[in-house]
This record gives structure tokens, C-alpha cells and sequence, in this order.
């Protein structure tokens, strides 16, 4: 497990710096975008704290694909009442919502709005693949509804979240909290065994990455 550790890692850096690089015109046209649209708001996203490796909380970079204080105004607004308990019950995710911009909405479609990460993983606080990078109060909440979970999550909290994972291409948001989080304790598991099975496992999730994004299959 070290040795694949620090391979990953240095991998990590390696091609975050490299991926980076040449999405930099992307970025560039992205947050000119944003700004264009709703120039009163940042142009990343104004999120919680996410939960990473060893359940150390980081900012999880993202551009804003939604009104400016989204988040806030779901949980405070009425008029987003009943949009809160359709996030809550269904599994942080929310189908045709009304707070996400015409740009975002394309940028969600196609994960450009993930390319930020690049940053994160830099830093240590993300891998390229790895576990879905959960929100604190979802992992207590889903834990409830699942207890069976519980396990799961601990697991999964061993190794750094991912800006794509197995969670990605087999669904993304098709897929329920206790089927993703029992996905990401797989993947956790198997890196902790022999480098060859690893680094195998790794590069499978990495090549089937494109296709999901191009795809768009399970995105909201």
C-alpha cells in the first residue's frame, strides 16, 4: 500500500499539473462565462466543506453553476422548501433544479465544472480517482438511513476522494448513497492490495472517464 501510495501520489501531481495546463483555455472561457451571466457572484462555487482522507474537512473547488448563494437559499428561502427535501431525500442530489444557470447547466452536463479540482488534488486534499468527496452532514445523514453503511464509509474515508471515481462511470448521479459509498469502499479496498491490481484498477476508472463525461449519463 505505501509504495502505491506515494506512486499515486506523485502521479497525482504529475498530471493535475499537466491536465491543468491544457484546460487552462477552458477555464479562462468558463469563468468569463459565469461572470457574464451573473456577474454579482463568484465564480466558484459557494459550497460546505467537504469530507476528505481521515475525515479532515477541505473547500472543494467547483465553478458556480448556480445562483449565487445557492446553497444558503435552499435551506433558508421558502420558496425552495420543498427543493430541500427533494436534496436531502434524494441522496444530495436534486433532478431539473431551478437554481442552476444556463451556463452551468452545460458545464455540469460535461464536468467542466469540476476542472477546479486540478487545484485540490495539487494541494493534497484530492486524488485523480478516488471516492466521491462527500459533505459532512450527508455522510451523517445517509449513515442514519443506511446503518448498514456505516463500515462502508469508514473505509472509505482511508484513501484521498477523487475528482472521478467508479461512482463516475457506472452512473454518477444514477446512483443511490448506499450503492455509491459501498463502490467507493470497493475501490478503497482494492488499492490497498498488491500495486499491480492497483495501479490496473486505477487506470480502468481513468480511461472510462472520457466516455462518461462525453456521455453525460447520470449528471444533474
Amino acid at each position: 500500500m505505501t509504495s502505491y501510495s506515494v506512486f499515486k501520489r506523485l502521479m497525482d501531481i504529475f498530471l493535475a499539473f499537466a491536465l491543468g495546463i491544457l484546460f487552462l483555455p477552458v477555464c479562462i472561457i468558463t469563468a468569463l462565462a459565469i461572470k457574464l451571466e451573473t456577474p454579482e457572484g463568484p465564480i466558484f462555487a459557494d459550497q460546505p466543506l467537504r469530507v476528505g482522507k481521515g475525515g479532515k474537512l477541505f473547500r472543494h473547488l467547483k465553478f458556480r453553476s448556480m445562483i449565487p448563494n445557492a446553497h444558503r437559499l435552499m435551506q433558508t428561502d421558502p420558496k425552495f422548501k420543498s427543493l430541500y427535501a427533494e436534496y436531502k431525500s434524494n441522496s444530495y442530489k436534486v433532478r431539473n433544479d431551478p437554481r442552476i444557470t444556463k451556463v452551468g447547466k452545460f458545464i455540469r452536463k460535461y464536468s467542466i465544472d469540476e476542472v477546479p479540482q486540478f487545484i485540490n488534488v495539487l494541494k493534497g486534499e484530492m486524488s485523480l480517482i478516488g471516492p466521491r468527496p462527500y459533505f459532512p452532514d450527508e455522510l451523517e445523514e445517509q449513515q442514519r438511513k443506511y446503518p448498514y453503511t456505516k463500515e462502508y464509509v469508514k473505509n472509505t474515508l482511508t484513501v484521498r476522494p477523487g475528482i472521478t471515481g467508479q461512482w463516475q462511470v457506472t452512473g454518477r448521479s444514477d446512483i443511490n448513497f448506499d450503492k455509491r459509498i459501498g463502490l467507493d469502499a470497493q475501490y478503497a479496498h482494492i488499492i490497498s492490495n498488491s500495486f499491480a491490481k492497483a495501479i490496473w484498477y486505477d487506470l480502468k476508472i481513468l480511461f472510462k472517464t472520457p466516455f462518461a463525461m462525453l456521455s453525460a449519463k447520470g449528471a444533474v
